[in-house]
């Protein structure tokens, strides 16, 4: 199923965002017809030499040959590229020897195309697995890409390109002063469902203009995945072809000394953009959750540390009797003690409090006595709900909180999922 069969989401942005112009990157797509249609399913994002790259990927036991030659490249590269090439519709997983060939076959191309080494040509593929991928229609369609001038909306092209059940393109752009200069932040993203934060969740491409090298570009990831990407869980599954890269066209230096450390006070307006863009974008795919009608948004506090916390709230955010609760508009704090109790963390039963949507609903192990439904029945009825834990174990600057977000469960996920290879 593609997602021109799908409607779009009620949980979508009204518009496709504006995203600012990154310096050195090349943005351009076309229709391979690989597997799908009448629309654009491919992606080739050309850099300038000496980008740095950065990566995170699933922890599948089962990855795709894109992940498998992802991480060799990085390692062999030591963090350069020259190009991502992105193909929707199949995901290239377990398809064995004939898989490998493929995926050479089409980096071979895009490296001789671009005169660069083929260890700095990353790929991306998404999509049915166990299905063959074909590599002569994707080398056709580079030798299209290569000869095109670029498109007037690159950005929304390329995001519309790499989705399959998502129903609308996954974007978000920030600008932050860098030395004399402002630089970009833009990543862009696909992701609906087999999403769960075992990193990465999804597919999704992060591009900047800032003179950042692969080292510190690398820890930079590493440290602001795991509260963003890596906070979404729509059904559980972990995929095979998970994958988040990160770029630097390096463009745009940075007055004094090199950067060595992600501990270089300079980064520290860097930082909190990235943080803040992709944040954005993963929150955007629990919008897309597959049938998805609500976002939802945990807070566990009072554990005894982050990531006991962690795993509470996505203990509560992965249960089917919570996320159907949500969305049968039932304040059913019941399932959410359940869910605490099932992760395995500690948690103080005689201390446990639940807020839902900031409207206290149990405090101290029990039920506050006489407390008004109303307001709660209301914010049930939004698109936005809040769930709040204090799990009692610990207070103050020591206790351990995490935040993680994701969708309610609802029959159109088992119609789309049933539906997903016709």
């Amino acid at each position: 199923m593609a997602h021109a069969d799908l409607a779009r989401s009620p949980l979508a942005p009204r518009r496709f965002p504006k995203l600012h112009p990154v310096d050195g990157l090349r943005l351009l797509t076309d229709a391979s017809q690989s597997r799908y249609v009448g629309r654009d399913d491919f992606l080739l994002a050309v850099l300038p030499a000496g980008s740095a790259i950065a990566g995170v990927f699933t922890r599948s036991s089962m990855p795709s040959v894109a992940v498998d030659l992802c991480r060799q490249h990085l390692r062999a590269s030591k963090g350069t590229a020259r190009a991502i090439i992105v193909n929707a519709g199949i995901a290239n997983a377990f398809t064995g020897r004939q898989g490998a060939q493929a995926a050479h076959a089409v980096i071979g191309h895009a490296a001789a195309l671009l005169d660069a080494p083929s260890d700095q040509i990353y790929m991306a593929s998404t999509g049915v697995i166990g299905m063959d991928l074909d590599p002569v229609p994707l080398c056709a369609s580079l030798d299209k890409m290569m000869s095109s001038s670029p498109a007037r909306d690159p950005w929304l092209r390329a995001a519309n390109a790499i989705r399959t059940t998502d129903t609308f393109a996954k974007a978000a752009s920030r600008q932050v002063k860098w030395g004399r200069h402002m630089v970009s932040i833009n990543v862009i993203a696909k992701g609906s469902g087999m999403i769960a934060p075992d990193m990465a969740t999804m597919l999704a491409f992060g591009f900047t203009d800032a003179d950042i090298p692969p080292r510190v570009l690398q820890a930079l990831l590493d440290e602001v995945n795991p509260k963003t990407f890596s906070a979404v869980t729509v059904d559980s599954d972990t995929s095979t072809s998970d994958t988040l890269l990160l770029c630097a066209t390096r463009s745009k230096k940075l007055t004094g000394a090199p950067l060595r450390s992600i501990k270089d006070a300079r980064l520290k307006p860097f930082r909190a953009a990235l943080q803040e863009v992709m944040e954005d974008v993963a929150k955007q795919i629990a919008r897309d959750g597959e049938g998805a009608q609500k976002l939802i948004t945990i807070d566990v506090s009072g554990a005894e540390n982050d990531q006991s916390a962690r795993r509470i709230a996505l203990a509560i955010a992965n249960s089917p009797l919570v996320k159907t609760a949500v969305a049968g508009e039932d304040a059913n704090w019941g399932r959410i003690v359940m869910a605490v109790g099932k992760s395995g963390e500690r948690a103080d039963r005689d201390r446990l409090s639940i807020k839902i949507g900031g409207h206290p609903v149990a405090r101290n192990g029990r039920a506050i006595v006489g407390y008004d439904e109303r307001p709660i029945a209301k914010h049930m009825r939004g698109r936005a709900i809040d769930i709040a834990v204090n799990v009692g174990v610990a207070k103050g600057p020591h206790a351990g909180t995490a935040r993680v977000w994701t969708c309610d469960l609802t029959h159109g996920y088992i119609s789309i999922n049933a539906d997903y290879r016709s």
